[in-house]
């Protein structure tokens, strides 16, 4: 039975204003739309006109990028590199266990307003028991932390409602935030709480949300108010639509929802922490790596690097790696040897417990909606070796001068070599050209 009754008109038009109320007065932000087909209707032909959809549906929804991102500034951390404002998506720095203020966000659409005390989860279905398209965001390897996760077993809590009628071979979940797809507009649904020991904040779901170990974040639905079992998979756009694998052949000329599979389990992935791409890096022979590797169905084993593109391979020592946990990363970090100096490309590999490893180059992991293309990680790294006798002597001068080597790109202040050193060198290099 629902704390608070919902609305008894779920869409109202006001002059030019259209109204799509939230189906319960204190559940801000929420505007039911699966059960309403004339709600989805309405919103799809204002959509049509309008890409901004929260702005587009008046009064209730107009406020909710502001309230996300204010969310955004109290919940995490002021170095959060934001992806996209709204919805929100951020990545953070890196931490074997990372906190609740760090760790990343990936959201389809904003953050409702639910008090606890007035929440409810309604399982229904096949149970015995009562009950815009969004613009892609540039992740590179940002979308991915580990932390404690305590909560109630699924399971369990279907169990104490009576257990599954024959044939619901499905739990579709439904989110409670609003998401657009080809101007339709949707609660968020898919078909498969305290958090590091403290209150589950609000942009991450509170206050109930699914964690769905092992699997893409698309599944651990955020805001979770429903549990519907279902004989098939959710036709809903998100798992029917997105989270979709092609093969590199199919593309905008031939791609069907049907020519692809839904991505589910997590691939295995790893990615460079330090040195950042782009790097210019003064060192002694050895430069210090740090690297996250992770498997969806199982762990990862063994971490890779190498300085040249993929040639030569490392392997990482064991005790150079965090422990093994299931459905969690492990971080680690390395010296690898270096000897040449200028533009190097360096690179990681993981393999884990089943010898799943990581396709060589993402031509051959691209697809046509640019997901888990996790190819080995590739990063570029200017390499300025002081064990080299000219480089020692050039960074020594330009100490003594107060002056930076770095960038790279920037001209010296200084000649290169005094005449008299030009001189003796082109002496015993017998000249520029060979005597007659």
């Amino acid at each position: 039975m629902a704390p608070t009754e919902p609305h008894a008109k779920p869409f109202e038009q006001q002059g030019d204003v259209p109204n799509f109320s939230e189906e319960y007065p204190v559940w801000g932000g929420y505007v039911e739309k699966e059960k309403y087909p004339e709600k989805q209707k309405a919103a799809a032909e204002i959509l049509a006109k309008w890409e901004y959809y929260h702005y587009a549906m008046g009064p209730t929804l107009r406020d909710v990028p502001d309230i996300s991102w204010k969310y955004v500034l109290e919940e995490k951390s002021s170095d959060m590199i934001h992806v996209l404002q709204f919805p929100y998506n951020g990545k953070p720095p890196r931490t074997e266990i990372t906190s609740n203020c760090d760790n990343f966000v990936r959201n389809h659409g904003g953050i409702p307003e639910i008090n606890p005390d007035h929440f409810f989860l309604e399982i229904t279905g096949l149970t015995l028991g009562d009950g815009d398209e969004l613009i892609n965001t540039p992740w590179g390897e940002g979308a991915i932390g580990t932390a404690h996760w305590t909560g109630a077993s699924l399971k369990k809590v279907i169990k104490y409602c009576g257990g599954l009628k024959e044939g619901g071979e499905h739990l579709e979940l439904f989110g409670a935030d609003t998401y657009s797809k080809k101007v339709q507009v949707y609660n968020y649904g898919v078909s498969v709480q305290p958090m590091n020991g403290k209150p589950l904040p609000k942009i991450h779901g509170a206050p109930l949300r699914a964690v769905v170990f092992g699997y893409i974040g698309a599944m651990s639905t955020k805001w979770l108010y429903r549990v519907n079992a279902i004989t098939d998979p959710s036709e809903g756009p998100v798992q029917k639509k997105k989270y979709l694998y092609y093969t590199p052949q199919v593309g905008k000329h031939n791609a069907t929802y049907s020519n692809s599979f839904s991505i589910q389990t997590m691939p295995i992935s790893s990615a460079i922490m330090t040195p950042l791409n782009q790097g210019q890096i003064i060192h002694d022979g050895l430069i210090h790596m740090t690297v996250w590797a992770y498997s969806g169905g199982g762990w990862p084993e063994r971490v890779e690097v190498s300085g040249d593109g993929g040639s030569i391979w490392y392997e990482v020592p064991y005790d150079k790696m965090s422990r093994k946990y299931f459905h969690a990363w492990r971080i680690w970090e390395f010296d690898l040897p270096v000897d040449a100096e200028g533009w190097l490309e360096f690179s990681v590999r993981t393999w884990d417990n089943a010898l799943n490893t990581q396709p060589t180059y993402v031509r051959s992991a691209w697809n046509w909606d640019l997901h888990v293309t996790s190819s080995c990680r590739r990063i570029k790294v200017y390499s300025i070796n002081r064990t080299k006798p000219m480089t020692a002597k050039r960074l020594k001068l330009l100490k003594s001068k107060g002056l930076s080597t770095l960038p790279i790109t920037h001209p010296l202040e200084i000649d290169l070599e005094s005449d008299e050193e030009y001189r003796m060198e082109m002496k015993k290099r017998e000249c520029r050209d060979p005597e007659e």
